[in-house]
This record gives structure tokens, sequence and C-alpha cells, in this order.
């Protein structure tokens, strides 16, 4: 009686993603990749500003601040995207030899460290964004507001809380189905 339609399962008997779900994972996607852009354009900053000075002795103004402000928005672009995909640190020769159901245990596990990561985070830089607006600080050369760096992180900490509690699901189910693919975190 499960119609292709109406099936809640996909063809490997897995649970088919909700809608939500993969809305949520597409956004991580495009927020890594707009971090990915961000890199490329601080590259060829940097590039442009040692060019200039090796041939004008002139390099370009503020290169550092905007590395240093940039790049910092671009690591925490890459945190949802990495504990979505599994991408983060692991030591392999520990989980190797594990079956699927250890496997997905840790990956529930790690998940739940995730979520708490992701929300004390989000807290303590939410505290920091309140103190830099009460109490503007800017960069020495171009001025630029350091509180800027802020709204960006802060979004990207909450994709992470996103993706670890996608993660912490997958793993339970994992856990508790044991069915290959069902703890693999894997980017649609």
């Amino acid at each position: 009686m499960n119609s292709a339609a109406g099936s809640s399962t996909d063809g490997a008997g897995r649970p088919r993603p909700n809608r939500y779900v993969q809305l949520v994972r597409a956004a991580i996607r495009y927020w890594a990749l707009a971090g990915g852009l961000i890199v490329v354009g601080l590259v060829l900053l940097t590039a442009g500003s040692a060019i200039s000075n090796l041939i004008w002795n002139r390099p370009i103004p503020g290169d550092y601040e905007l590395t240093k402000h940039f790049i910092a928005i671009a690591i925490f672009t890459f945190l949802p995207y990495c504990q979505l995909t599994g991408a983060n640190v692991t030591v392999d020769i520990f989980t190797e030899g594990m079956g699927l159901r250890a496997r997905s245990a840790m990956l529930a596990f790690a998940s739940v460290f995730a979520i708490v990561f992701a929300l004390v985070l989000l807290r303590q830089m939410s505290l920091g964004f309140e103190d830099y607006l009460r109490y503007p600080e800017t960069t020495a050369t171009l001025g630029l507001p350091l509180w800027t760096a802020f709204p960006p992180m802060l979004v990207s900490l909450l994709l992470l809380l996103a993706a670890a509690v996608i993660t912490a699901i997958e793993g339970w189910r994992g856990f508790r189905g044991g069915r290959p693919g069902d703890a693999a975190p894997v980017a649609d």
C-alpha cells in the first residue's frame, strides 16, 4: 500500500529527507560556497597587494585588516558544512574497525557535543556582538567597524546548530535501525 508518491521512505528503505531538512542542507552548502568566494577574494586581494608593493612600492591600504576580518567570517561559514558532511577531524584508527551501530552512536554523541558547542558559542558571540555595538571599535587603517564580522558568524553558528541536530538525528536513526546509510551524513 506504499505508493511511490506517498511513501515516507526512499527505495532503500531509509526515511525520505524532510523538505525542511533539504532546504537547510542547501542553505548550508551555499553558505559554505559563499565562504569559498570570500577566500578567493582574499587571495586576489593579497596577490594584488603584493604585486602593487613590488611594482609601485605601495601595498593596498588595509589589506591586512580586510584579510583578518574576512578570513574569520569565511572560517565560520565552513563549520556547518563540515558538520553536515562529516568532514570534521576524526580519529579513523579508532573508528575504522567499528560496526555501523557503533559508528552511528559515535556520530550521535559527536553531534550532541556539536549542539552544545554551537549553543555556547552562539550565546558568547551574541554577547560579544552586543558589546561591539554598545562600544564600537574600528580597524586602524580603514576604520572598518569590528561588529560587522558578527552577523555572518552568528548565521554560521545557527546553521551549525541546525547541521548538528540533523547529524544527531541521523546518528540516532543509524544506531536504532543499523541499516547502511542511515548514519552517513551526506550533503545533498
